[in-house]
């Protein structure tokens, strides 16, 4: 009978409120994005709050991710070429960097690094707002904290996750090139020219969008937790770990989605 009751409560604490947790996320998703378009159409949305968190999250993400970035292009760089001597195929080395930085590794360490660095600062600010009941006294003065925190957040960890996109792409590009060419021996003809043939316009625009999305569940995710933080100043802690862990789990479950929908609907050619 205590097995039973054990084991009930344990379903009930991790199964049960894994589903409510999504659900509550899932919620959250569709009225942000309501509200913020409807406050972009009736020009009421809170620009300068965009402004700031754009800032904020650009000035905080940019440096790691240029850290990140160069040593992924590297390893990239290193490990396929390495391979491709043993089969006598060099001249594909710039075709991997087309592969795994562009289709893969660009969005996966924007999204990684804005869930580490972006989200973690989102969960601690509104969880800090939340046990100091900010966020309640909002809601009796008859300020919507989604309206005012939430939709300025969202918008602006999209745009930054976009850009920063890009600018992965562009370094570990560079990276590559540089690595394979100047340290491999490869050619710089051979390189660009298997890179153009294996990354088209359309990766790159199916790596924007998944950066987007990442995005968006980074900021959804963060936000969450921050605004159902319990327990004081321990369960601002509890918050942002649970908020970069599950915005992890996310992003991997929805990169493997959107990875098979997109081998499906554009499969891969060579040009």
């Amino acid at each position: 009978m205590k097995t039973r009751s054990a084991a009930r409560r344990w379903f009930d604490d991790h199964i049960v409120a894994s589903f409510d947790t999504f659900g509550r996320q899932l919620g959250m998703f569709v009225e942000v994005f309501k509200v913020l378009i409807v406050d972009i159409v009736k020009r009421r949305f809170p620009y300068r709050e965009f402004i700031r968190q754009c800032a904020f999250m650009a000035s905080t993400s940019v440096f790691p991710t240029l850290l990140v970035a160069i040593p992924i292009g590297v390893i990239v760089s290193i490990q396929v070429s390495n391979i491709a001597g043993q089969i006598g195929a060099t001249s594909f080395s710039g075709a991997a960097t087309g592969l795994g930085v562009i289709r893969q590794g660009a969005p996966l360490v924007t999204s990684l690094l804005l869930a580490g660095a972006v989200g973690s600062a989102i969960a601690a600010d509104l969880g800090s707002r939340t046990i100091r009941e900010e966020i309640d006294a909002m809601r009796v003065m008859g300020v919507d904290p989604i309206q005012r925190e939430i939709s300025p957040r969202l918008l602006a960890t999209m745009l930054v996750a976009f850009l920063l996109c890009g600018f992965v792409c562009f370094v570990g590009f560079i990276t590559g090139y540089v690595f394979n060419v100047y340290f491999q021996g490869g050619t710089p003809g051979s390189y660009t020219g298997t890179f153009a043939s294996f990354a088209g316009t359309s990766d790159l625009i199916f790596a924007m969008v998944k950066a987007v999305i990442f995005g968006a569940i980074v900021a959804v995710v963060a936000c969450d937790r921050g605004l159902n933080t319990k327990g004081g100043p321990a369960g601002v802690a509890n918050s942002v770990n649970a908020a970069v862990v599950n915005s992890v789990l996310l992003l991997f479950t929805v990169n493997v989605i959107l990875t098979q929908v997109f081998a499906l609907v554009i499969p891969a050619k060579v040009v």
